[in-house]
């Protein structure tokens, strides 16, 4: 009895802070800051939004009419799509936490990851009515969609950065600055990563090489 009714509680709260995004959505300043301070967000709802967004990418491979989108199946990667939004999120999270709890940033690790899914639910609401919408129009009216799937995008960016910048407590300029310093800092990243994954490969190649040559003289 006491499992379920704190499964049923669990589920409870689960479902409030998803419906939590819809006020996000719409009152940015107080949503964030009752996300991180009140503790209104929770990571099962930040993880269900990131993985509508991963869903709507694929759908909008398998389903946006040619006519805006083709789609050559054999030359794609799902796997590496997907981590074409998984990976620049952590390292965002990552470039951002390191940078701003060096200069008082109040947001921690969890705080910035919920954040940045809260931030994303422009995206799968967005995609799925305009993946209807795209088998719907002719090329004429194609603009109507472009504009449409630009203005998601512009969205998430620009609730991401109120979500920083409140969790955060920050100004807007110093806001503005450790944003660009985050990007910078996945570049960072990005090129310690390629550097490593380079010198283990050259590493590995020596070893096969020097083996091979051990066993030609043997």
């Amino acid at each position: 009895m006491l499992a379920a009714l704190k499964n049923k509680q669990t589920y409870i709260r689960y479902w409030a802070s998803l419906k939590y995004a819809l006020y996000v959505l719409t009152h940015p300043m107080d949503g964030y800051w009752d996300l991180s301070h009140e503790k209104r967000g929770s990571l099962a709802a930040a993880n269900t939004i990131l993985i509508l967004t991963l869903v709507a990418r694929i759908a909008n491979l398998q389903y946006t009419s040619f006519i805006f989108q083709a789609v050559y199946w054999e030359d794609i990667n799902i796997f590496l799509y997907i981590a074409s939004i998984v990976f620049p999120l952590a390292l965002w999270c990552l470039g951002n936490w390191g940078l701003t709890t060096l200069f008082d940033g109040k947001g921690t690790l969890k705080n910035i990851y919920i954040a940045t899914c809260y931030g994303m639910t422009p995206y799968p609401l967005f995609q799925f009515p305009l993946i209807l919408f795209s088998n719907m129009v002719t090329v004429e009216e194609g603009a109507f969609y472009s504009v449409l799937n630009v203005i998601s995008l512009v969205w998430c960016a620009l609730w991401i950065f109120l979500g920083m910048m409140q969790i955060h407590e920050f100004s807007l300029s110093k806001n503005t600055l450790f944003t660009v310093f985050s990007l910078f800092a996945m570049l960072v990243m990005i090129f310690i990563l390629l550097l490593f994954f380079s010198m283990i490969s050259q590493g590995i190649s020596y070893f096969i090489s020097l083996g091979r040559e051990i066993i030609f003289r043997m």
